[in-house]
């Protein structure tokens, strides 16, 4: 079986407040977009579950997501024969794109199918929260407000037709660091998140941009300058807008013209802050 495990963005971040368990509350709207990951999974002779990838650095052990993921469905000792799973990487890793979250989001879909487990999609949102609050919404995937840690998610009408542009510098950057860093004070900006949701109901690209923004990216830009560099690029090639995603470093733009979205990413090439450029666009599931 061989599944497509997408990445997405956060057209807006908000984040209203630290729990007593230490968890941060966001109000966020997410897009998913067509970068993905391939993860092929097939049954083998050797119990267990095996994991290959074509990107050195990544685990292939049980801190993959992908192998936490199978193994709460069956018990790894119950798995003979065995699965392998072998992730073609295109998402950025530690980039504010989730796809880790999305890879472990097709290992429940795989595992479920291929074992015949017949459990519904909102039981698999269930274990799939219990591993990482990005993975139920990965599940879902498509237009969608998040809120609490990102776990209670509001399904939304499909973004307006646009061109994005991904752009993600050589760093990588920790959601851990980030959120400890971010000062909850009298400075923070906040994106309009119930502006936002109402413009994509209403489909006004128009009305979508001003509203849009993300709370995380000062400090994240703190840490990595070459965000606010590749944002004012963007702007300067031809961007409705550029904002950084998640806990980045990833920038995305939002383009209405393809063309003018190839030509930033070839500027954008020569800069050299980027060292991944992807031209995409919004994806929505079938209903």
């Amino acid at each position: 079986m061989q599944l497509r495990a997408m990445g997405k963005i956060n057209l807006g971040l908000d984040v209203t407040g630290v729990r007593p368990d230490g968890y941060h509350e966001v109000r966020m709207v997410m897009q998913t977009v067509r970068m993905f990951d391939r993860l092929t999974f097939t049954r083998t002779a050797a119990p267990g579950v095996r994991i290959a990838s074509n990107l050195r650095i990544l685990p292939t052990g049980s801190t993959n997501l992908v192998w936490k993921a199978i193994t709460s469905l069956v018990p790894e000792e119950q798995l003979n024969p065995g699965i392998g799973v072998f992730i073609e990487k295109r998402i950025p890793v530690a980039a504010g794109m989730a796809g880790g979250s999305a890879d472990a989001a097709a290992a429940l879909i795989a595992a479920n199918r291929m074992f015949g487990l017949g459990l519904s999609m909102d039981q698999l949102m269930e274990k799939g929260l219990a591993l990482g609050a990005d993975i139920p919404y990965c599940l879902m995937r498509g237009t969608a407000l998040a809120e609490g840690i990102g776990e209670t998610l509001t399904k939304l009408p499909s973004c307006p037709d646009c061109i994005i542009l991904i752009a993600k510098p050589p760093e990588g950057a920790s959601t851990r660091q980030i959120y400890q860093n971010l000062v909850l004070d009298d400075s923070v900006q906040h994106p309009d998140i119930d502006g936002l949701c109402r413009a994509i109901e209403r489909g006004r690209m128009d009305e979508m941009l001003p509203c849009m923004g993300n709370v995380l990216e000062p400090v994240t830009s703190a840490l990595c300058p070459a965000i606010r560099r590749i944002s004012a690029r963007m702007m300067e090639c031809g961007a409705d807008k550029a904002m950084m995603t998640g806990s980045g470093p990833t920038v995305f733009g939002i383009f209405r013209d393809r063309g003018i979205a190839e030509r930033a990413k070839q500027v954008l090439l020569k800069a050299g802050d980027c060292a991944i450029v992807y031209v995409t666009s919004p994806f929505t599931p079938a209903a």
